[in-house]
C-alpha cells in the first residue's frame, strides 16, 4: 500500500471546447483554450517548478519560480498566468531559466529556517523540493540582517518575527516558514469564500493574517483546512501530521457527516489515522472539505466509546459487559419470546442514516425476514420523507433532479428553509462561489442565515416569512408568475399535463393568494415576494435548494409539491444549472430512504401490497413477506405506552434526542421489555436499553453511502473495528442468532443483492464504483453511466404533474401563554445531536446550546446577553442560556439541538406532517423567561442518565 497519488496541475482546467495547438520542449500538445502554459505541460508529463501555482485556485504569478522562454516573445513569463495560444514554441529549461530559478530560490532559502531534518513537513514540503528541481546547492545569504526567522537578532528582539500560533485545535500557523505565496489567502477567498485570511505589511514585512493580525481561533476562520491542505510548506501545519508523523499509506474513502458526501483520503501510518484530505476527484466535493470531515474524526478512539457489548435486566440496574456471543443469543431470546407472548408486530427495527446502504439493507431485511413484519422506520422519515413523498407525487421520482456541479451553471438561486454554509457548508462553498460570479440569490427564511450577507455574497431578496407559512408564499410567488403570463407555457405544454396546469393556473391566480393577501399572516411584504418571483422567472437557469425548514413541517409534503409547481411552471427542470434540489441532512439520509427503510416501502419505493414486488424478495429470501405496512416509529411508541409494541433494534440512531416530544419518547421506550441499542456510544436513548451492541465507525468498514444528489460512493475500510465487527456482521450475526441463514462474507455481496433486486441499482458494484469513482442512480442499462441530471427528455412519471397546494395553518399557536415561535437549526461545527463532534475538538466553537432573541423581546423580559433563560412550551420545558441577536424577527426565537443537556425536543410538540408524519420541528410556540437554575426536568434527566450509564466494575459512568 502507498499513498493515492494526485497530480497537481498548478492551475485550473479550461473548460473551452476550442482546442489549440503548441509546442513544449519539442513535443507537440493540444489543449483547450486558455489553459495555462502550465498546466499544457505538466498534462505532457513536463513539471515545471512552481510555488505559488496549484490547480485549486486561480493562477497567481508571485514566485517567479515557474518561468518559460517563448520564440518570439521578450522576457520570461510566468507559466501559469500566461495562456497557450496557437503554435507557441515553449521551451522549459535552458540556462537563463537555470540561472534565474536558483537565484530566485535562493532568496526564499535566506528567510527560511533550515531545520528540515526534524520539521514536521519533511518528506512533504514543495520549498524542499523545489530546491531540488533547480538544483540549488548554496545559499549566499545569511540571517545577520532583516529575517523573519530567528526571535533575536544580535542580542535584539526581532521585530519581524512572530511566535507559533497554536491556538486553533487542529492546525499551527508558523510565520517564520511562511514564503507569502498567498495560495492560503487564495484558498480562502475562492475555495471556501469565507475571506478570513490576508497579507498584512508591504514588501519584505508581508506576511499571512488571520484577520486584522488576529490569532486564527479568534479570526473568522471556520477551520475547512483549504489553508493547510494549499501551504507549500510547514507554516500551515495539521497538529496530528506533528505528533504522528507523515502518513506512509491512504485510501479513498467517504466522509460520515452531512448530506454532500465529500470523497477523503484517509491518510495512514498502519492502523492510526494520521489526518484527512479531501480527494480532488471526489466529485461532489472537487477536494474541498468542511471542518467535521477534515479534522472531527477523534470520536473514533474516545475514550467514551463502547467497545463490548452490554446486558442489562432493568433499565436501572447497572450494565455487565458480557461476549459478543451471550449478546446475540439473548436478544434472540427475548425477542423471541415478545412475539410468543405479543404477537408478531409486537417488536421492530430502526435503521440508520448514517450507516452504510448495505448495513440499512440487512436491518429492513431481518425485521421483514427475521420478525415477519414492517415494523421498520427511519430517521430519515423525520427528515425527508415529504422530498420523497412531494417529489414522487409531481415528478415520480423520490429524489433531487441534479448533481452539485449543476450550480455552476446556475443564474438565480433560491435556498429556502437550508443553511448551506452551516449544515452543508462544502457545498454552501460552491453556491457562494458561483454568487460572487455573478448569480443572484433569493433566500425565504425566518432567520438571517449568513448567506444573506456575506463577505462578497449578498442576497438579491430575503424573504423573512413567519415559521409554518412556507406554503403560502411559495404559492404567492406561484401567483406573481402566473398572473403576470412569467411561465414557461412550450415547457409546460411539452413536459406537463395542460389541464392540470389549468386548474393549478386557477387556482393560483385566486386573489386570496396573491402578496398583498398572504403578507397577512406570512409577514412578507409583497414588494418582496413580487420582486423575487419576477427575478426567478425571468433570470435565467433557476435553482431551489432547500432543506428541513421545509420538510419538518405539518405541511412539509404540500411545501415540497409547491416547490416542484414553481421549477415546472418556470421550465426550470432537465438540463444543468436548475432543478429541485433537496439538502440531505445526514451522510446516507438518501440511501436509507433507497434501501426501503420505510414501513410501508420496499428497497426503490416500491410499496410493499405490490405483488409483482413481494415476489422478487421472496423468492430471493425464501420468505412469506407480510403484506400490510408495519408501524412507523412515533406509532411504535404509542403502541409501546398501550402494551403491545415490546422491543425493537434501534442501530445508530439516538431517538430520545433527536425525534420531537422527548417525553413521549422516553414514555415509550420506558414501556418496552426489550430495547437494543447499536451505537458507537451510551447514548440517550440507550438510557433505557436493556442491550448494548457497540457499533463501529466509517473509517472501519467497507460500504457504500448515497449522498443528496444520488451520488453512490464508496466506504473503505482503513483500520480493524475496534469493537471487533462491522455493523453490517452485528446484524447478519444477529439475524443468525435468530435462525436466520444469512452468510454473507463482504458487504460487496449484499450490494450484489440490492442490484438484483432494486432497479435504479442494476448495473451497480464494488467493482463498477471502483472503476467509475461514483454514480448517482438510477445506473442501469438505460441510463449505464448514471444520472447527474434527472427528466433529461421527461419526467419519470410521463408528464409533470402540477398539484393545488392549499395553505392550512398549523395547529401550532401562539397565544397569551405562549406568545413566541421557536424554529430549530444546525451550527457549523456540530452534526445532528452531537455524540460525535461533540467528542472532538470542535466543541471549542460551540460549547453549547443558545437561545437566538431578538433584542426587542429579550428587552420586554428583562433578559440580558448570556443570561439563563427557561424555555417553555405546552409539551415541557428546558433553560440554556440566551444569544440576544438581531437575525431573528421580533416573536420568533431559535436553537440548535446538538446538546443533550439542553435536550431541545422536550419543548417540541407531536405535530407532524399530514402525508408522512414527518414531525413539526419548526414551529413550536413558546414563552421565554429568565431562569436562575435548570429545570426539574433537566434535574431529573441528568440523574436518571447517570444511573442509567454505570457499568459494573468501573467506578465512573461511561459517559
Amino acid at each position: 500500500m502507498s499513498l493515492v497519488p494526485e497530480i497537481d496541475y498548478g492551475t485550473p482546467a479550461s473548460t473551452s471546447e476550442t482546442m489549440v495547438t503548441l509546442t513544449i520542449d519539442g513535443r507537440q500538445i493540444t489543449v483547450p483554450e486558455g489553459t495555462s502554459i502550465m498546466r499544457a505541460s505538466m498534462e505532457a508529463g513536463i513539471q515545471v517548478p512552481k510555488l505559488c501555482a496549484t490547480d485549486m485556485v486561480d493562477a497567481f504569478g508571485s514566485c517567479r519560480l515557474c518561468l518559460v522562454e517563448i520564440e518570439g516573445r521578450n522576457g520570461t513569463p510566468a507559466s501559469c498566468t500566461t495562456p497557450v495560444a496557437p503554435g507557441l514554441v515553449v521551451h522549459t529549461q535552458t540556462g537563463r531559466l537555470k540561472d534565474i530559478r536558483r537565484g530566485v530560490m535562493e532568496l526564499y532559502i535566506s528567510d527560511h529556517p533550515l531545520d528540515c531534518l526534524t520539521c514536521a513537513a519533511n518528506g512533504d514540503c514543495e520549498l524542499q523540493d523545489m530546491a531540488g528541481a533547480v538544483g540549488l546547492r548554496d545559499v549566499r545569504y545569511d540571517y545577520e540582517g532583516d529575517n523573519h526567522v530567528k526571535a533575536r537578532n544580535n542580542g535584539d528582539i526581532n521585530l519581524k518575527w512572530m511566535p507559533k500560533d497554536e491556538s486553533n485545535p487542529y492546525f499551527t500557523y508558523d510565520p517564520s516558514k511562511c514564503i507569502v505565496c498567498s495560495r492560503c489567502v487564495r484558498a480562502c477567498e475562492e475555495v471556501q469564500g469565507t475571506f478570513a485570511l490576508t497579507i498584512e505589511g508591504r514588501g519584505f514585512g508581508s506576511r499571512v493574517s488571520p484577520g486584522m493580525h488576529e490569532s486564527f481561533i479568534d479570526s473568522e476562520c471556520v477551520s475547512c483546512g483549504a489553508c493547510v491542505q494549499a501551504c507549500p510548506t510547514a507554516t500551515l501545519t495539521e497538529k496530528s501530521v506533528i505528533s504522528i508523523g507523515q502518513p506512509e499509506h491512504s485510501v479513498v474513502t467517504t466522509c460520515a457527516y452531512c448530506g454532500v458526501g465529500c470523497s477523503f483520503k484517509a491518510e495512514m501510518r498502519g492502523e492510526e489515522l494520521v489526518r484527512m484530505v479531501p480527494w480532488k476527484d471526489g466529485q461532489a466535493n472537487r477536494g474541498h472539505s468542511c471542518v467535521k470531515g477534515r479534522f472531527a474524526y477523534g470520536y473514533s478512539t474516545h475514550k467514551d466509546r463502547i467497545l463490548n457489548p452490554m446486558i442489562r435486566e432493568k433499565v436501572t440496574d447497572p450494565w455487565r459487559e458480557v461476549t459478543w456471543d451471550e449478546a446475540f443469543a439473548h436478544i434472540a431470546t427475548e425477542f423471541k419470546r415478545l412475539q410468543y407472548q405479543y404477537g408478531r408486530d409486537s417488536i421492530g427495527g430502526i435503521t440508520s442514516s448514517r450507516c452504510t446502504n448495505e448495513e440499512t439493507f440487512l436491518v429492513q431485511k431481518l425485521v421483514r425476514a427475521g420478525f415477519g413484519n414492517n415494523n421498520v422506520d427511519t430517521c430519515a422519515r423525520v427528515c425527508h420523507s415529504p422530498t420523497g413523498y412531494g417529489l414522487g407525487q409531481a415528478f415520480g421520482t423520490s429524489a433531487g433532479t441534479q448533481n452539485f456541479d449543476s450550480v455552476e451553471h446556475s443564474d438565480v438561486v433560491i435556498v429556502i428553509g437550508a443553511n448551506p454554509t452551516d449544515g452543508h457548508p462544502v457545498f454552501g462553498s460552491r453556491l457562494k462561489k458561483r454568487l460572487r460570479q455573478g448569480a443572484k440569490l433569493i433566500v425565504i427564511d425566518p432567520r438571517r442565515i449568513d448567506l444573506v450577507r456575506t463577505p462578497h455574497v449578498e442576497a438579491s431578496y430575503h424573504l423573512p416569512l413567519k415559521p409554518g407559512t412556507n406554503v403560502a408564499v411559495m404559492t404567492a410567488l406561484a401567483h406573481v408568475i402566473v398572473t403576470e403570463g412569467l411561465f414557461d407555457e412550450k415547457f409546460i405544454r411539452e413536459r406537463c399535463d395542460w389541464s392540470e396546469f389549468e386548474d393549478w393556473a386557477a387556482f393560483v391566480s385566486e386573489p386570496q393568494h396573491g402578496p398583498e393577501e398572504t403578507e397577512k399572516y406570512t409577514g412578507v411584504s409583497p414588494e418582496l415576494v413580487r420582486g423575487a418571483a419576477r427575478l426567478f422567472a425571468k433570470g435565467g437557469n433557476g435553482a431551489i435548494y432547500y432543506g428541513l425548514g421545509v420538510t419538518e413541517h405539518s405541511q412539509g409534503s404540500t411545501t415540497v409539491m409547491a416547490i416542484a409547481n414553481l421549477a415546472m411552471v418556470t421550465g426550470n427542470i432537465g438540463r444543468p444549472g436548475v432543478g429541485v434540489n433537496p439538502l440531505r441532512g445526514q451522510n446516507n439520509v438518501q440511501g436509507s430512504c433507497d434501501m426501503g427503510s420505510f414501513p410501508h416501502e420496499l428497497p426503490g419505493y416500491r410499496h410493499i401490497s405490490d405483488d409483482a414486488t413481494r415476489d422478487i424478495f421472496e423468492k430471493l429470501w425464501g420468505v412469506k413477506l407480510n403484506n400490510e405496512p408495519g408501524l412507523r416509529i412515533p406509532n411504535m411508541l404509542d403502541a409501546a405506552v398501550e402494551g403491545t409494541f415490546k422491543g425493537i433494534y434501534i442501530q445508530g440512531e439516538d431517538i430520545l434526542q433527536s425525534d420531537p416530544d422527548t417525553k413521549h419518547v422516553a414514555a415509550g421506550l420506558a414501556a418496552m421489555e426489550c430495547v437494543v441499542v447499536h451505537d458507537l456510544f451510551l447514548n440517550e436513548t440507550a438510557n433505557y436499553a436493556h442491550v448494548f451492541l457497540p457499533g463501529s465507525t466509517f473509517l472501519e468498514k467497507d460500504g457504500t453511502f448515497t449522498n443528496a444528489e444520488r451520488r453512490i460512493n464508496r466506504v473503505r475500510k482503513v483500520m480493524t473495528p475496534r469493537n471487533g465487527y462491522a455493523d453490517w456482521e452485528v446484524t447478519q450475526k444477529m439475524a443468525q442468532a435468530m435462525g436466520l441463514g444469512w452468510n454473507y462474507t463482504h458487504p460487496s455481496e449484499i450490494m450484489d443483492e440490492i442490484a438484483a433486486t432494486t432497479p435504479s441499482f442494476a448495473l451497480v458494484s464494488y467493482d463498477y464504483l471502483d472503476k467509475m469513482g461514483s454514480v448517482q442512480w438510477p445506473c442501469n442499462e438505460k441510463t449505464p453511466l448514471g444520472s447527474p441530471i434527472m427528466h433529461v427528455d421527461g419526467f419519470v412519471r410521463g408528464k409533470g404533474k402540477f398539484i393545488r397546494t392549499e395553505y392550512v395553518p398549523t395547529d401550532e399557536r401562539t397565544g397569551p401563554r405562549f406568545p413566541l415561535l421557536l424554529t430549530t437549526g444546525r451550527i457549523l461545527s456540530q452534526y445532528n445531536v452531537g455524540a460525535q463532534t461533540r467528542r472532538t475538538e470542535n466543541v471549542v466553537w460551540h460549547a453549547e446550546d443558545r437561545l437566538e432573541i431578538h433584542p426587542h423581546d429579550a428587552e420586554q423580559r428583562g433578559i440580558r446577553e448570556g443570561d439563563w433563560i427557561r424555555l417553555s412550551s405546552r409539551s415541557g420545558d428546558t433553560t440554556l442560556r440566551a444569544l440576544i441577536t438581531d437575525r431573528v424577527a421580533p416573536g420568533v426565537v431559535y436553537t440548535t439541538f446538538h446538546h443533550p443537556d439542553t435536550q431541545a425536543n422536550v419543548i417540541t410538540t407531536d405535530y407532524s406532517d399530514w402525508a408522512t408524519n414527518c414531525p413539526e420541528y419548526k414551529v413550536t410556540a413558546v414563552q421565554v423567561s429568565p431562569s436562575n437554575g435548570p429545570s426539574q426536568w433537566q434535574v431529573e434527566y441528568d440523574e436518571q442518565a447517570r444511573q442509567s450509564r454505570r457499568i459494573v466494575g468501573k467506578m465512573e459512568a461511561a459517559e
